[in-house]
């Protein structure tokens, strides 16, 4: 059962009923940079023709994840809205005790990077001769007890809202563990952001999973095969391409993150285009073959001018920025990409398919446009 906000309500004699865009939302992870895609969802949840039947996340995704379908479970759109707002206000109230702070030299640049933080660079120090095991012996980890406090796991397992799914990756197989309803808890979020140079593997039912990121940032398969959306909105928070190549150690880490994080989800969107070419030169039943329609909400711009270490960052001004390039950027989309959404697809990777493996059957030179 899906959530449709007022559906029990009586309308007026007369009153238009909107039609709804019945869409999936996919939520990458990224840290605080996740206040982006908090700021993408605040406009979003505005849009009065909007139907979010699935969401798939990771770290950070997986954060606004629970915390979007739990608010438009209990309250509708305005009630996810405030939830959100809510959570990322709680990040930032519980980073004030952090040792990143950003220098004095930082804040007079307005610069939010933490390159030069003491604290910082101390943790990447430290992570070098240390695990967390080491370090952190008691398993301290400020961000759980916030999940718990924010998240009403009843509430998100119901099947009133959206299908969920977050992604976590198994230490001991290497393999993507994807978590579902009615098994989502705050250990299955704090396994989806569990970075393995901050904190200890998240132990679920005797398995050991690290952050989704390096498997599936975010997944995309689930929503193709269990939702009844076609249409897949990805928030992209990692810039797959940076004109810069980077030749001091911090920016060849900054980028080796970048690549890392974004390579699951090239993979997974190099077999969705495998999957359309085999539709459209067999002319199969798209229903039948779960096909889909893609559109992202990105802003690589932005994001480029900003260094891993400001993932970190968790002051409240800073995710005040972020939120409010996520909310221009999604208006901009709105108004471009949104009238398409439900006809056709508004994204085409075609950069990421160029070295991917061409179908034998496909006749060189046949076109691997997906029809609409």
């Amino acid at each position: 059962m899906r959530h449709n906000d007022g559906a029990c309500a009586k309308k007026p004699l007369g009153a238009s009923v909107v039609p709804k865009k019945k869409i999936d939302i996919a939520l990458q992870g990224g840290g605080s940079h996740g206040a982006f895609t908090w700021g993408v969802l605040d406009q979003l949840l505005q849009l009065e023709d909007i139907e979010i039947v699935g969401i798939s996340g990771t770290s950070a995704g997986a954060m606004n994840a629970v915390a979007l379908a739990q608010g438009l479970t209990q309250a509708g759109p305005e009630g996810a809205r405030n939830l959100l707002r809510h959570y990322w206000t709680q990040v930032s109230r519980a980073s004030r005790a952090s040792p990143y702070k950003r220098t004095l030299w930082n804040r007079l640049r307005g610069d939010w990077s933490l390159e030069h933080s003491p604290g910082f660079i101390i943790s990447q120090f430290t992570r070098q001769m240390a695990s967390p095991y080491q370090f952190n012996p008691l398993n301290i980890n400020p961000l759980r007890d916030l999940v718990r406090e924010c998240f009403d796991f009843e509430a998100i397992n119901s099947a009133e809202g959206p299908r969920i799914f977050l992604s976590a990756t198994n230490v001991r197989t290497g393999r993507p563990k994807v978590f579902r309803q009615p098994d989502l808890s705050a250990d299955a979020v704090m396994a989806s952001a569990c970075l393995p140079h901050v904190f200890k593997a998240v132990e679920i039912d005797g398995e050991a999973y690290w952050d989704g990121g390096y498997m599936g940032n975010p997944p995309l398969f689930p929503l193709v095969d269990e939702t009844e959306a076609r249409d897949i909105v990805i928030v992209q928070i990692n810039p797959f391409e940076r004109a810069e190549i980077p030749t001091t150690p911090y920016e060849i880490e900054n980028r080796l993150n970048e690549i890392t994080f974004n390579a699951s989800l090239m993979k997974e969107l190099r077999s969705l285009g495998f999957l359309w070419e085999i539709i459209e030169h067999d002319n199969l039943d798209r229903a039948a073959y779960r096909d889909g329609r893609l559109h992202r909400i990105h802003a690589s711009g932005a994001m480029c001018d900003l260094g891993v270490s400001s993932k970190m960052n968790a002051e409240m001004a800073f995710l005040d920025h972020l939120f409010e390039i996520g909310r221009r950027t999604a208006s901009e989309w709105v108004n471009s990409e949104w009238p398409e959404v439900g006809k056709t697809a508004t994204w085409r990777p075609r950069e990421i398919f160029e070295e991917s493996l061409q179908p034998a059957h496909l006749a060189e030179g046949t076109s691997r446009e997906p029809k609409k």
